[in-house]
């Protein structure tokens, strides 16, 4: 078992800075803005608003008309990560051996334009940069996230037509996640099936359907992956097919037992903060025919159908009326990406060699043929009038894959300290991932931490 080492205080402090601050956030106003997505905003207010005497949020939004059927508005946001990491065995970072590496990087910087141009259409473009770090790419380019456009069939919102490069995605709530809400400092990343594969940045170009009546959702969608780099290996494990030219289905369904949410974006709320009180059950898939692949001693390929399925469970309530709340979330997903498919990620990775079956730095197997369970809860506290609320969580996840000897077990706790709800929040943040050894069907051998500290903000 790995010892803490001393960056443990770079956690430890931060939290304990950010304790001794101000008294916490008090009741809101009447006249807070609802948590809900409605009509014309399109995207959730991020939460309690805090103290009385604060100013509320006022979207960047402009309407065209007297009744607010034609709008358009401006999102822009900032997620900068302050890391202390173990490094996986044997990692360089600049031609240096490193067992820890201290950075400072940009997770997510973004602009997001959504508009209804006319009654019964929507536009949305959404670019950005992600990931990056003191040793990639220096100015890196901006790129599209989302672009589409649709039209509602009805009046009640039964049938939305669409096309685009889009995020209305299969399998889980999760893989529909906004970044600016999360209950923990980010996703999971195995909720996103194919990022980075098949498709940019979890997002496909495809038609798509959504919609909904009484207490279901739906969102369904037929996608033309994008052409994997990967190549399988002679007589290696499965990996995406980069000959596979076949279209791909993808879709969830939920049912809302409490509160109903929007379906007006495709992102998913992690957390209401207490303005919202939902129970939802989910269940969705991703088929990709012939999506997979695997390579005899030749290198000649024999397809296989690409398969995702998952089901959770997601609850987010309010307790008292002091303004606490509980959120959790749970999920359940299995992959098929061909026999003993295995991927190793490290967010904002910053080293190169390493020589544990992981890889170099801060790398860990997350997604890979097999069966996944996530889970996170959290709780927030209840403010007083005139500073910081908080909320303390707590994830984990738990993978067995066939590629792997052990299971993968990767917990994570970190606390939210919300100045202006998710408009202005510090995150302090632990993970404690697996280091595996080299060679076939490999077992954990030690574990590393990671000490993050995120600043976030959004307009």
């Amino acid at each position: 078992m790995l010892e803490i080492r001393p960056v443990s205080a770079l956690f430890l402090a931060t939290s304990l800075s950010l304790a001794a601050g101000p008294a916490l956030a008090a009741d809101p106003p009447a006249e807070a803005e609802s948590a809900t997505d409605d009509a014309k905003g399109g995207l959730p207010s991020p939460g309690w608003p805090g103290p009385a005497e604060r100013k509320s949020y006022k979207p960047m939004k402009h309407d065209f008309d007297a009744d607010g059927e034609q709008w358009v508005r401006f999102i822009a946001w900032q997620q900068l990560w302050v890391r202390a990491m173990e490094m996986n065995p044997d990692t360089q970072v600049n031609g240096n051996d490193r067992d820890l590496a201290v950075d400072i990087g940009i997770r997510r910087a973004r602009g997001l334009v959504v508009a209804q141009p006319f009654p019964k259409t929507q536009f949305l473009f959404h670019f950005g940069i992600n990931n990056q770090t003191f040793n990639n790419a220096r100015k890196p380019q901006l790129y599209i996230h989302d672009l589409w456009a649709s039209y509602t069939l009805d009046k009640e919102g039964v049938i939305t037509l669409g096309a685009g490069l889009h995020y209305f995605n299969g399998v889980s709530r999760l893989a529909n996640a906004s970044t600016l809400n999360f209950l923990a400092l980010d996703a999971p990343i195995s909720n996103w099936t194919t990022i980075e594969r098949t498709d940019q940045f979890a997002r496909m170009m495809g038609l798509f359907a959504k919609g909904h009546k009484g207490r279901f959702q739906y969102r369904v969608a037929l996608n033309k992956p994008f052409t994997p780099s990967t190549t399988p290996a002679p007589d290696g494990p499965g990996e995406y097919n980069p000959q596979a030219d076949t279209l791909a289905t993808a879709g969830y369904v939920e049912l809302h037992l409490d509160e109903k949410e929007s379906d007006l974006l495709p992102y998913k709320v992690g957390t209401y903060l207490g303005k919202k009180s939902v129970f939802n059950i989910g269940l969705g898939w991703h088929y990709h025919p012939k999506g997979s692949a695997t390579a005899d001693s030749a290198g000649e390929l024999t397809p296989i159908d690409q398969v995702a399925l998952g089901i959770d469970v997601f609850a987010d309530q309010p307790v008292g009326e002091d303004g606490a709340a509980f959120t959790a979330y749970v999920g359940y997903w299995y992959h098929d990406f061909g026999p003993d498919n295995v991927r190793n990620v490290g967010i904002m990775n910053i080293g190169a060699g390493g020589s544990s079956f992981n890889g170099a730095g801060n790398a860990y197997p997350i997604l890979g043929t097999g069966h996944h369970v996530y889970a996170q809860a959290g709780f927030l506290l209840p403010g007083r009038p005139g500073g910081i609320q908080i909320q303390p969580y707590a994830t984990t996840q738990f993978s067995i894959m066939e590629a792997l000897g052990s299971p993968m077990v990767a917990p994570e706790a970190g606390v939210n300290w919300f100045i202006e709800g998710h408009h202005v929040k510090i995150t302090t943040h632990w993970r404690n991932r697996p280091v595996y050894a080299a060679g076939a069907d490999p077992t954990v051998e030690s574990r590393a931490n990671e000490f993050i500290t995120q600043f976030a903000m959004f307009l």
